[in-house]
């Protein structure tokens, strides 16, 4: 297999050799399947602490809900929810911490108290000083595609051709983001799911998944809970999307995807062990 790198901060990972889970921390009262859950700081770095212990090699704290629907929350409001999380695990954990967000301004504060990965839902576009940012602080950066905004997005999305339209937009946003000296082996590519996507849309993208790599960097696949899953099985219930949650971690290991974003730390980890253990003797 093809080595392929991912730079976080003074870090290198192989993402070739082993796939990488994102523990999704939100600080939010309305995510769409953990909204509330951890919204004090003392309780969100418990869970921070916890999915380390699961074996997340990432944490990746947000402060505003992006699900269908949601409104954006101000500035001071999203600082003042992550900053304290992002201090007391960076104090208390060596795993990388990635912050979600699509302000700079937020951005910023997130790296001065520990963030190394900027994780960013609009891929750039959503603030001009964020690709800035990213090259003077020399953090990791995840392009996501997402058609219109959190509010918008799932307002009858379209596309001519999906794949091909999310390909070429990762291939402009990765020729501004080396145009303004963003080191490439720090870049990662996430297509989005659910943002802006219908169901079809969705599985066009995964069944696809290599297709979308751009510059041979890594893919980041977000499927965890997402709504598509119960209207695939015919289930309302939010807990009925972990199997095939972890169903989809493993096949889209074995076709090409490197960082999983997940809520189920410990089950993505084991399902991606199995997955490794495989795909390793099957070159």
């Amino acid at each position: 297999m093809r080595e392929r790198i991912w730079k976080i901060g003074k870090r290198v990972f192989d993402v070739s050799r082993h796939g990488l889970i994102m523990g999704v921390l939100n600080v939010t009262p309305d995510s769409f399947s953990d909204g509330g859950e951890f919204l004090t700081a003392d309780k969100a770095t418990e869970r921070g602490l916890q999915m380390a212990a699961e074996g997340a090699h990432i944490i990746d704290v947000g402060g505003e809900s992006t699900h269908p629907g949601s409104e954006p929350v101000t500035v001071d409001e999203e600082l003042r929810r992550v900053i304290p999380v992002i201090e007391n695990l960076r104090r208390k954990l060596d795993v990388p911490i990635s912050i979600d967000t699509s302000k700079a301004e937020v951005a910023r504060a997130a790296i001065q108290a520990g963030a190394s990965i900027v994780n960013d839902v609009t891929g750039g576009r959503g603030d001009d000083q964020m690709l800035p940012l990213v090259a003077e602080t020399k953090s990791a950066f995840i392009i996501m595609h997402m058609q219109g905004t959190p509010r918008t997005m799932q307002i009858q999305p379209r596309y001519t051709d999906v794949v091909a339209e999310i390909s070429e937009f990762f291939r402009q946003q990765y020729a501004r983001a080396i145009g303004l000296n963003i080191d490439p082996m720090a870049i990662a590519f996430d297509p989005g799911i659910g943002f802006g996507k219908t169901v079809e849309h969705n599985l066009e993208l995964l069944a696809q998944l290599e297709r979308l790599r751009a510059h041979d960097r890594p893919l980041v696949v977000g499927v965890s809970r997402k709504s598509f899953l119960g209207k695939l099985i015919g289930s309302p219930e939010i807990s009925d999307r972990l199997v095939p949650g972890l169903a989809l971690s493993a096949l889209l290991r074995a076709r090409g995807a490197d960082v999983f974003r997940v809520h189920d730390v410990k089950e993505n980890v084991y399902a991606l062990r199995v997955t490794e253990a495989i795909l390793q003797r099957a070159k």
